[in-house]
């Protein structure tokens, strides 16, 4: 691909909403050499949300199917199969990059408030959240709890949300009750689990 292709990509507000939602979950965005791609992947048991994600993002890819991998847990002597699919490395995610890592460290951004829309709040909820009892988990392992507790700020104050941090560093902020409309259909598969 020439520099010129590369630079004729851009990333409309719904294709940016949904990357700052997933971006908080289990979106990997890596600098490949100058540019940034994102890597989605996914347990086998959540292929239709991966296969929404790749039907949202397949023109910014070369891959023309998913991959699929297998790998032996052996903490738990199990086999996991998960689903994997990549971009092409592109200037267009390098704001992407940028905002969300800190040499090389996966970070929130300050300015999250400004930034997590209705939209990116239901593709988090599908990409990294899980139903608990009569509330709703956001896992976020990989954040400080500085960090997280700036997240539970901004449920509050974006989305009148009531979350309290659980078990810091195995969950993250929990909902303490049910997600609202805020989150719209878009993730009742989560609910369903």
């Amino acid at each position: 691909m020439t520099n010129i292709q590369k630079y004729s990509f851009s990333i409309s507000p719904d294709i940016q909403d949904i990357i700052i939602g997933i971006s908080l979950g289990d979106l990997n965005i890596n600098r490949q050499g100058k540019n940034a791609r994102l890597r989605f992947k996914q347990s086998l048991v959540h292929k239709g949300y991966i296969y929404h994600l790749f039907d949202l993002f397949s023109s910014y890819s070369n891959m023309k199917e998913l991959k699929h991998n297998e790998y032996l847990d052996k903490r738990t002597n199990k086999v996991y199969t998960f689903i994997v699919f990549y971009t092409y490395s592109l200037p267009c995610f390098n704001y992407y990059y940028d905002l969300f890592n800190v040499n090389g460290v996966k970070r929130i951004p300050l300015n999250i408030g400004g930034l997590l829309t209705a939209k990116g709040l239901a593709y988090w909820a599908m990409d990294d959240g899980t139903k608990e009892g009569s509330g709703f988990i956001f896992c976020t392992d990989p954040f400080t709890l500085d960090e997280v507790e700036l997240l539970v700020k901004v449920l509050k104050e974006n989305f009148n949300l009531n979350c309290t941090i659980h078990n810091y560093r195995k969950a993250g902020p929990a909902l303490g009750r049910g997600p609202g409309p805020a989150l719209s259909n878009l993730y009742k598969f989560k609910l369903n689990e």
